[in-house]
């Protein structure tokens, strides 16, 4: 089972990297991982899925790591919450001028648009749940799927819930983690202890 999980974490240099170190130390298997900023500024949000092998508890354990590291201001755990996920992806697709309005009308179908054609190729951009994504992409590949990008999933909580809000799921920081933000401040000057370490 794939669960996705969302970190919002101190925009700084190094935490993508210290991130990704937390998930190779434990052996943990990132499915996927999409980062961007957010409506706050200094602060990146970063969608991660994992997926639970029948271990069991992994999902606990990532998110008892990840309060470790200093930059990491939230997680929390959206698999079996009300939420809207997506996915972006652009696939290259060889067609010829026979085949172009068989393959727009699929195009329309998944309510995807086209962004670029030439005489033998046309490039698809479809913004989807996973799922729906996977089914077009299986519905192109008879007319050659020549490039295919996709982002990972991105998520949001439904309704008025926002992570930001929501109080963390999970393990609270370690009261010495609280007492540097209370005394540093919540974004601090210069770099920051990796408390995992």
């Amino acid at each position: 089972m794939k669960h996705t999980m969302v970190a919002l974490v101190e925009d700084r240099p190094g935490v993508l990297n210290r991130v990704a170190s937390l998930f190779r130390r434990r052996g943990f298997n990132i499915d996927s991982l999409a980062v961007g900023t957010t409506e706050e500024a200094g602060i990146s949000r970063m969608t991660i899925v994992v997926e639970d092998e029948g271990a069991g508890g992994i999902v606990d354990q990532v998110q008892r790591q990840l309060y470790k590291l200093i930059d990491v201001v939230r997680v929390e755990q959206l698999t079996s919450a009300e939420a809207v996920m997506r996915e972006l992806a652009l696939v290259k697709v060889r067609c010829t001028t026979e085949q172009r309005h068989a393959l727009l009308d699929l195009v329309g179908i998944f309510r995807a648009h086209v962004v670029d054609v030439s005489p033998t190729t046309v490039v698809v951009e479809i913004v989807a749940a996973e799922e729906r994504l996977s089914a077009f992409i299986a519905n192109v590949e008879p007319y050659g799927v020549l490039e295919l990008v996709r982002t990972g999933r991105i998520a949001m909580l439904r309704g008025e819930r926002t992570t930001a809000q929501h109080p963390p799921v999970g393990e609270a920081e370690p009261d010495e983690v609280q007492r540097f933000h209370h005394e540093s401040g919540r974004r601090p000057e210069g770099d920051l202890p990796y408390v995992s370490d």
